[in-house]
């Protein structure tokens, strides 16, 4: 446990710095006493999985003087499915790829349901897996291959297949691919692919599943995101609409605080952060080899928006926004404003 001390000093002092900036700019009035939070499966979302079953939005909203605050986590399948249930009223905020983030931001900017970022989940590669020997890039890819993304053309990993065909045969050619792409959730993807049954011969993956893949003979890496734009980036972020920030500032700092926790204590305890996970979760994986995953150098649980500009500049050069964004905290809110986020 080294450093944790100074972990929970800084932990309480940025919860304090943060109820204090956003509680100065608004008038006191009752919060919501439960915040609804989505997210999907995998280890891109671990931070949720351990503030729920540590119970930490409960915890820092005691220390903050809302005791009454709960938090309620729910999972469903994909992005599009994530950004339906906020649309629609159901979640408050939600862990969801960039490309869902700037979507709903160029859909909703300057109107009362505006929506924006509120900060990172993490920064974690993609991985474009096949089992089809004859595929070494993706130049090799034929119309006989079917290749499985969270959803096509708005998920963060249909988004690096297009940037990953822009990068090979230019820009007028960022759907090239897209015909290949079809809709599955990972673990269905996983199970197609391994089991070498259905159509998806191929799967751009998130962690745990891509691990699991290559763990099978015959199925081997195409790419990764991390190739494709030439750094880290963030996987995923959350999301909450300006309405809900604006009336809930202490209710959003509160959850901040918890994640911030839960990334600190998955950095010191990754082997206790699988179990967590394995706890959790359906995965057949052993505590081991999770702990392998979690730590994974490759990975870095963090609030700090990584790579923000190069998916939203590739979306407005595309076509795929209208709205032409100038920074990445023009689709943020004031809650990522002292992040070094790019």
């Amino acid at each position: 446990m080294r450093n944790a001390n100074s972990i929970r000093r800084g932990l309480s002092a940025f919860c304090a710095a943060m109820l204090c900036t956003v509680a100065a700019g608004f008038p006191a009035k009752a919060e919501v006493q439960e915040v609804r939070i989505g997210r999907q499966p995998g280890l891109p979302f671990l931070p949720l999985m351990i503030m729920e079953h540590d119970h930490l939005v409960e915890k820092h909203a005691a220390a903050a003087g809302m005791p009454g605050l709960k938090a309620t986590y729910i999972t469903l399948a994909g992005p599009s499915q994530l950004n339906d249930a906020m649309l629609g009223g159901r979640l408050d905020m939600f862990g969801n790829g960039m490309p869902s983030l700037f979507t709903l931001w160029d859909r909703t900017v300057g109107t009362p349901r505006e929506v924006k970022g509120l900060w990172s989940l993490q920064s974690m590669p993609l991985y474009l897996v096949t089992r089809n020997d004859s595929v070494k890039s993706i130049k090799d890819f034929t119309e006989k291959d079917k290749i499985a993304v969270p959803a096509v053309k708005v998920s963060v990993h249909a988004m690096v297949l297009q940037m990953a065909a822009a990068k090979e045969w230019g820009q007028e050619n960022f759907a090239k691919l897209d015909p290949l792409t079809i809709s599955r959730t990972h673990p269905d993807a996983t199970v197609a692919l391994i089991s070498n049954s259905g159509d998806v011969s191929s799967h751009f993956a998130s962690s745990p599943y891509y691990y699991y893949e290559l763990a099978t003979p015959g199925i081997h890496k195409v790419l990764t995101s991390y190739e494709v734009l030439g750094h880290p980036h963030t996987n995923g972020v959350m999301i909450a609409m300006t309405s809900f920030v604006t009336a809930n500032p202490k209710a959003v700092a509160i959850v901040r605080a918890a994640q911030e926790e839960a990334n600190a204590f998955i950095k010191a305890n990754p082997r206790a952060a699988a179990e967590i996970y394995l706890a959790m979760n359906n995965d057949k994986a052993t505590v081991d080899d999770l702990t392998k995953m979690v730590a994974d150098p490759e990975v870095e649980y963090t609030t700090v928006p990584a790579g923000a500009m190069d998916f939203a500049t590739f979306m407005y050069r595309i076509g795929a926004i209208k709205h032409e964004p100038k920074a990445w905290t023009n689709m943020f809110h004031a809650t990522a404003a002292d992040l070094p986020g790019n």
